[in-house]
């Protein structure tokens, strides 16, 4: 009866060693599954962070790209427009060296007095333009008083003279043409060729571009 019992006792040490190992290595490997998963899991987050990373950054890169090849097409555009206006500019001044020249002058002291309505002008020029202003300005003053005469009845008598400081007058970039002033140079009316084709330039802008750079 001893040996039984004790062979009972043994019996069931052995189940219950054999019930604590299973479920040991069940919850050995149900933590293990756990932790593969939250591993997985992990590794999964981080891959997926890095690629929208990565995608953020080429997304960067290639707005930069684009915006970098933007300002080199207009920079061209830019080069392109000021390219035409310095051309434009140089026919001008073949302009001002034709046999025409003196008469245009005439008519932009004229048009620079009715604009300026002043009694005391002062004309401003290039220096090579000054042995021309001299001979034609009394016939624009002349002008410019039968003009106001005829539109308004009033017998004027401006006082136009030439400019007498050499450091002031205009210079090659103006093309030719004329700059009057008064009150001090508080009005100033720019007659200049430069003036005038910046002028037609700005209108003319739309055209031009729409002309050179279609695809806009």
């Amino acid at each position: 009866q001893i040996r039984q019992m004790v062979n009972f006792i043994l019996q069931e040490a052995h189940e219950k060693a054999n019930e604590i190992r299973v479920k040991t290595e069940h919850d050995f490997n149900l933590e293990k599954q756990t932790l593969v998963h939250e591993a997985k899991l992990n590794i999964q987050d981080e891959f997926t962070k890095k690629e929208k990373d990565r995608e953020v950054q080429q997304r960067i890169a290639r707005s930069a790209e684009i915006g970098e090849c933007r300002v080199k097409k207009m920079k061209i555009r830019d080069d392109l427009l000021q390219k035409l206006v310095a051309d434009a500019g140089a026919k001008c001044a073949v302009v001002a060296r034709g046999q025409n020249y003196p008469q245009l002058l005439q008519k932009l002291i004229v048009q620079g007095l009715i604009k300026i309505e002043e009694m005391e002008v002062t004309v401003f020029c290039r220096n090579e333009d000054i042995g021309t202003i001299e001979k034609i300005l009394d016939a624009a003053v002349q002008e410019y008083v039968e003009i106001m005469k005829r539109e308004s009845g009033v017998t004027l008598e401006p006082k136009v003279v030439m400019n007498e400081n050499r450091n002031r007058d205009l210079t090659a970039n103006s093309y030719g043409g004329i700059v009057l002033t008064a009150l001090n140079g508080k009005i100033v009316c720019d007659n200049t060729m430069a003036s005038r084709l910046n002028l037609v330039y700005e209108e003319l802008l739309p055209s031009i571009r729409a002309i050179l750079f279609p695809d806009v």
